[in-house]
């Protein structure tokens, strides 16, 4: 598949990201991102179209999507805090925000469709994340993200749209100054106030992705003729946040203070994924290991900061 492919929040960190790999597998790419959190400086200069607005206004998505082949739908709230400070807000972004662009795509004979979701619709169940696990979820960002795996899979059902919504692990990688997963929050705090906080006791896990990874079981997604299907994305390797702050802390190689708050409302405590059905289906394979992930993200992010040392 070469073509024409649309990226809603292609502003933003995986979006930034994706877009480059596009461009160089020879796709033609348009952003959609109202810049709330997204930069416009990670894209530019790139040779892409862009168009700065919101996923919620229909009118100008309707105007957006037709002449694609493609749409990656990354748009969204992020994140557990946001939708527990504003839980109607993370409803109408992530739910609403996500039929608009599926209806689009619908009504002008869209391909592909591939949907960012996270672990978040699992919420309690026990690791490892499975595609076949009944949803739990513990936050309304659980839920918002759950009903758009949701309509995803309707519209499959119902009209054949090429949908395809892939479980993202917790990714990090360049392009991601402005986001606070804990990654890209530990290098900022390292770099501006010279130690880092972990929330709770630290011995809760993630599975760590790097974003190029990511970037390509996308771009199999999109190549790919499955449809109506859930993949986990991620590496299946379960990492407690004291091995991820050591590890950071190793890589820096300078006395990083390590400070400890209380947890976070909301926060899944054990969290990886099993990957084997994306290995299976996608023919994709995380291959970056997580220290030297690490070690050019901390690069990326020691040349955009000054160290307040």
């Amino acid at each position: 598949m070469v073509g024409k492919i649309l990226v809603t929040g292609g502003a933003g960190f995986i979006g930034a990201n994706l877009v480059r790999m596009l461009l160089k597998r020879g796709y033609q790419v348009t952003v959609l991102d109202n810049l709330s959190t997204g930069q416009r400086e990670y894209i530019e200069d790139l040779p892409i179209r862009f168009v700065e607005g919101d996923i919620l206004d229909a009118d100008l998505v309707n105007r957006v999507v037709p002449g694609h082949n493609g749409v990656v739908h990354l748009a969204a709230q992020c994140g557990v805090p946001a939708s527990l400070a504003n839980p109607r807000r993370d409803c109408e972004v992530n739910i609403v925000g996500t039929l608009n662009p599926l209806e689009a795509s619908r009504m002008n004979g869209i391909r592909r469709f591939v949907f960012a979701s996270s672990n978040a619709p699992l919420g309690r169940q026990p690791p490892p994340a499975t595609e076949d696990k009944a949803p739990l979820p513990v936050s309304p960002y659980g839920a918002s993200k759950l009903a758009g795996e949701a309509y995803c899979l309707a519209y499959y059902g119902s009209w054949g749209l090429g949908t395809v919504v892939l479980r993202f692990g917790n990714v990090y990688g360049p392009f991601s100054a402005h986001k606070n997963s804990v990654v890209a929050k530990f290098f900022k705090d390292i770099l501006t106030e010279g130690g880092i906080t972990i929330d709770g006791d630290g011995n809760q896990t993630r599975d760590f992705i790097y974003v190029d990874d990511l970037c390509r079981a996308i771009l199999l997604a999109l190549e790919s003729d499955v449809a109506g299907e859930v993949f986990q994305i991620a590496t299946g390797v379960e990492t407690s946040i004291n091995e991820l702050a050591a590890i950071v802390q190793e890589i820096v190689g300078r006395g990083v203070k390590v400070n400890y708050g209380p947890p976070r409302q909301g926060d899944i405590r054990k969290n990886y994924s099993a990957v084997s059905k994306a290995r299976a289906v996608l023919g994709w394979e995380p291959s970056m290991a997580l220290r030297q992930g690490l070690e050019l993200t901390w690069e990326w992010f020691s040349q955009r900061y000054r160290w307040n040392r």
